[in-house]
């Protein structure tokens, strides 16, 4: 593969985590581990990245509200007043809109992507700058999950001051958001467990 510093770039491996030895037998065997990889061509820059714990503080809690809209459609409000629709219909005028699944790698990709995108942004302003995240959702003896998630960035910038510094920045924010940044990927991969409660109405 042509580098964009001449000669040819290999795949670098950033990372490859495993999953915490804290965690349950049964935790640890939905998980996999998570590998990152950067090759550039071109001006091109290309990582693959899948899936912050902090402490616990009066600034810590984030929620959303998903209500039924109608018959397989919802929508979820956070606490600013934003919201978005999804849903599981079928029906052809319902049948563009994200799923649950979708949304959740939605997240993964933005959550990276924000902060990728900070890092490297100082420096020089993207040409192209996008997220493609994927997986595969299987069903098992441990019931309904995501497997073989990855995140790839394509990311480029123009040949002008500051260019040169955000390829170079590229994969070590990428690394970063991998390792420590990016709460929805970091979540997953430690494998926080989720309470469900019904309350009495």
């Amino acid at each position: 593969m042509p580098s964009i510093f001449g000669g040819t770039a290999a795949p670098v491996i950033l990372a490859q985590a495993q999953a915490p030895a804290s965690l349950s037998p049964l935790a640890r065997s939905a998980q996999g581990p998570v590998s990152s990889t950067v090759s550039r061509n071109g001006g091109v820059a290309s990582c693959v990245d899948a899936a912050n714990v902090g402490d616990m503080s009066e600034h810590s809690e984030r929620s959303v509200v998903v209500e039924r809209t109608s018959s397989g459609q919802f929508v979820a409000t956070n606490a600013r007043g934003g919201s978005i629709s999804f849903g599981t219909s079928s029906a052809s005028d319902q049948n563009i809109g994200f799923t649950p699944v979708e949304l959740f790698l939605a997240a993964i990709g933005g959550c990276t992507a924000v902060d990728v995108d900070v890092a490297t942004g100082r420096h020089a302003e993207p040409t192209r700058f996008s997220v493609t995240v994927t997986g595969d959702k299987v069903s098992d003896d441990l019931g309904n999950h995501m497997t073989n998630l990855k995140a790839a960035f394509t990311v480029q910038f123009p040949d002008d001051e500051g260019a040169e510094r955000a390829r170079a920045i590229l994969p070590r924010a990428v690394q970063a958001s991998h390792d420590r940044l990016c709460t929805v990927s970091r979540t997953v991969e430690i494998g926080t467990p989720v309470t469900t409660t019904v309350n009495n109405t």
